[in-house]
């Protein structure tokens, strides 16, 4: 049996044929990435590596900050918002932004730091956004990294198990929060696990807790970078 389709809607898949061609920007997925704060070198490894890692083959736009005040700005033109600052976000508006951000179903990448206990006068971050949190981690060192749920997108052409030297982050779940579906646990030299990944379980945002993060260890390591690349892929709902 021979299909014919028909000269309208062949004309309007070339019309969009041509307009991504003509603009590939509008394909890719925009990412306003926030950094800043102690303890780490956010310019070198997430201004600079995280966002290449995400630029490579026009997978997404960045657009780095290290000051919290500018977020607002950039909310509206964004589709995936990165935390990984280490540094308050002090603004009510801004706060409410971002919740406002999650209600209309964008995504949400929490790196690092970002699932870290840091504002006490902002309970309801932890408690909403990441169903939890980490007061405390190993110190730096060599653990390995065991893949738990292999069929999820964001695990995808991750190997099951991976190593690498990192802060092992004591991230527990709050059992009165959200709560979460884990993707690849740490496993410390004590054989104690904690989550590395996991999504949280948000009515309407795709939201990405991603532990891992503290140096060129991770932020060089092809897992880190599948892993980055296919959270944000998930939380675009691309």
């Amino acid at each position: 049996m021979t299909h014919h389709i028909s000269k309208p809607i062949m004309r309007l898949g070339l019309g969009l044929a041509l307009l991504i061609a003509a603009n590939p920007l509008a394909a890719q997925i925009r990412v306003l990435m926030v950094g800043g704060g102690g303890s780490h070198d956010f310019n070198r490894w997430y201004k600079e590596e995280d966002a290449a890692t995400l630029r490579k083959g026009g997978l997404a736009t960045v657009t780095y900050t290290d000051d919290p005040t500018t977020i607002l700005e950039h909310l509206p033109e964004t589709d995936v918002l990165m935390l990984s600052n280490n540094q308050p976000i002090k603004d009510s508006v801004t706060r409410k932004a971002i919740f406002a951000f999650t209600d209309a179903g964008k995504g949400l990448v929490l790196a690092h730091a970002s699932i870290w206990y840091n504002w006490r006068d902002w309970p309801t971050y932890n408690f909403k956004l990441v169903s939890g949190g980490s007061r405390s981690h190993e110190k730096y060192g060599p653990f390995t990294v065991t893949v738990n749920d292999s069929k999820h997108p964001i695990t995808k052409n991750v190997p099951k198990t991976f190593k690498l030297d990192d802060e092992l982050y004591h991230y527990n779940e709050d059992p009165a929060g959200p709560g979460i579906r884990v993707l690849a646990t740490s496993k410390n030299e004590a054989g104690v696990t904690h989550p590395a990944l996991f999504v949280v379980k948000n009515p309407k945002a795709r939201i990405v807790g991603f532990a891992l993060g503290h140096d060129a260890a991770s932020h060089e390591l092809e897992a880190y970078q599948t892993i980055l690349r296919n959270a944000v892929k998930w939380a675009a709902r691309k």
